[in-house]
């Protein structure tokens, strides 16, 4: 009989899974993983740091002998049913006490559903968000685990491990208990909404220096490197500049320029504007950036519209210099309003949904390792830390200086962009949320009152408290 001497189990050996695994060997735990394909069971222990302690397996069952109980499996899948089926196949193998883990990007909804079903098997399931890529599972990504505190007690020296450190010289771990039930999941879908949002901003952005103002790739590159030099400082911009840069092995261009204008999206974006419409909270940029990646997949049609309305964007020859100053205050102001879109929608989702999400621990450990960390996750730490209530980032005084400077130029880049034809709905969108948040009255009172008119919806009125319909 095999000795149960490996520490973790991965199921699931594509490069996020391996990575991981790989990771958390170079820390000193024994690691053993699975994946039918035989390919990938028998390349893992090639990949591995000489001296560290890894073996693919092809059976589950091979895997789950040689764990140490609790045993901790850790599932890399594709989200939906496989998930189901990965847990039925493992659950005859494992006792009272195993924890199962599972790393993908599920929908919080279901991972709720995995948690009722395994309480009543006594096995614990954990829902835990992983954000880096596939470079960050190797070297230390941002890691988010949620429900089950006896599980994540077992889990935390190894996650705490290989996880991304920040803060030199106290390393501090990005991971920490993101809540109750599937606050993991819910957190992580958050997250990409926030990246969903950046991603659309800077794209926006790009758009303006390339069609209008007609500056190279090289120039470009320049300047995103720069811009993340400064306070801007982030992943998505710094890799923004490298992607400037990239030749293509087929042709010899640069790669950017010959990649098709159509966006694909895996279902957290989708997923984070369905579940703040259903709190309700808003996120206008992250619904914005949902939408433009769908248009952007209806190619044909926009070629079509291009040929009938014929738009001529128009080129933009002096003060470059001060557009593209004005273009990185634009940038500034709507990255921190996508922020304070997202944390507001898991303030509020943590109480609707019963989560007790800690926003402090969230925008700490969003600091290394993931696809979203920025140099401004510093400054909102601070904030959250002083006071864990705060509702929107946006009321946080400092934070509120950042903005306030900007907003004169994130305002004239949407006249450019409309002047010039250049499509800027995630530029607009966060505009458009700031002045309303910041409005102390809105139109609303007209709608309440078209409600009441056709369908005796009621209102509420100023002068007195109440419940009020009036025969229109």
């Amino acid at each position: 009989m095999e000795t149960a001497s490996f520490d973790f189990g991965m199921i699931g050996l594509g490069v996020m899974g391996r990575n991981l695994l790989l990771n958390m060997a170079d820390h000193g735990y024994h690691v053993v993983g699975f994946d039918k394909d035989q390919a990938k069971a028998t390349s893992l222990e090639s990949f591995a740091t000489p001296g560290t302690t890894v073996k693919g397996v092809t059976t589950l069952a091979e895997m789950v002998r040689q764990l140490k109980r609790p045993r901790k499996l850790m599932m890399l899948v594709p989200a939906g049913p496989i998930v189901d089926q990965v847990i039925n196949e493992a659950l005859p193998l494992l006792e009272e006490g195993d924890i199962i883990i599972d790393g993908g990007n599920s929908h919080y909804v279901d991972t709720l559903k995995r948690i009722k079903f395994l309480e009543d098997k006594k096995v614990h399931f954990v829902g835990m968000g992983v954000s880096g890529g596939e470079h960050g599972a190797r070297t230390g990504p941002s890691i988010m685990p949620g429900g089950d505190v006896a599980a994540w007690r077992e889990l935390k020296p190894i996650l705490e491990a290989v996880s991304a450190k920040v803060n030199p010289p106290q390393n501090e771990p990005c991971v920490a208990y993101m809540g109750k039930g599937a606050a993991g999941h819910y957190v992580k879908m958050v997250h990409n909404g926030i990246e969903y949002a950046i991603m659309q901003l800077i794209s926006e952005v790009y758009d303006v220096m390339k069609r209008s103002l007609g500056l190279t790739n090289d120039e470009m590159h320049e300047i995103f490197k720069k811009w993340n030099e400064g306070e801007m400082s982030s992943f998505l911009v710094e890799i923004t500049s490298e992607i400037f840069r990239k030749k293509d092995e087929l042709t010899g261009n640069l790669l950017v320029d010959m990649i098709l204008d159509k966006a694909g999206s895996k279902g957290t974006g989708k997923w984070t504007s369905q579940d703040a419409m259903d709190l309700p909270v808003p996120v206008p940029t992250i619904d914005t950036a949902v939408s433009m990646r769908d248009l952007s997949v209806y190619k044909d049609d926009r070629v079509k519209a291009a040929s009938l309305y014929k738009p001529k964007i128009k080129a933009i020859t002096k003060n470059k210099e001060r557009i593209i100053d004005q273009l990185h205050d634009s940038l500034f102001a709507a990255t921190i309003i996508c922020y304070a879109q997202g944390l507001a929608m898991l303030h509020k989702a943590s109480s609707e949904l019963n989560m007790d999400i800690p926003l402090k621990d969230v925008v700490r450990i969003w600091r290394g390792g993931c696809i979203i960390r920025s140099s401004l996750l510093e400054l909102f730490t601070t904030a959250f830390r002083r006071d864990s209530s705060l509702s929107n980032i946006l009321l946080h005084r400092k934070t509120a200086s950042l903005v306030k400077k900007r907003t004169a130029a994130l305002r004239r880049t949407i006249q450019l962009c409309a002047s010039a034809r250049i499509p800027a709905a995630g530029l607009a969108s966060a505009l458009s949320y700031f002045d309303a948040f910041c409005s102390e009255t809105l139109p609303t009172n007209l709608i309440q009152a078209q409600r009441d008119y056709f369908g005796a919806h009621t209102y509420q009125r100023t002068d007195k408290e109440g419940i009020f319909h009036t025969e229109w």
